[in-house]
Parts: C-alpha cells; structure tokens; sequence
C-alpha cells in the first residue's frame, strides 16, 4: 500500500509539471510571429486558449 502512495504521489507531481511546462511553452511560442505559428499549425488564439504563463520554473 505504501508503494501505491508513492507512486500515486510521484504520478501527480509528475503531472503537474507537465501541464507547467506545457504552459510555459505556450507563453514562449506566443512571443513568435502568426506567420511562424501558422507553419507551426497552430495559431495565438489556441495557444491562449490552453494557457500560457511566462515564467522561469
């Protein structure tokens, strides 16, 4: 049972970084130009839309 603790534990943390991360990109990316993000196949409204942060972590 401790095992599962520890590793659900570990599963969250793990997952909250990600989504960190994932914003922390986003905000990166929205300081390109749209013509950048065009070729991307993505554009600012959708990047806006999944959350952007611009910080160092």
């Amino acid at each position: 049972m401790a095992n599962s603790f520890f590793r659900d534990a570990y599963q969250r943390v793990v997952a909250a970084r990600e989504r960190q991360a994932s914003r922390y990109v986003n905000g990166a990316l929205l300081n390109l130009d749209d013509e950048t993000l065009k070729g991307m196949g993505t554009s600012r409204e959708e990047l806006r839309r999944k959350g952007a942060n611009n910080y160092v972590f």
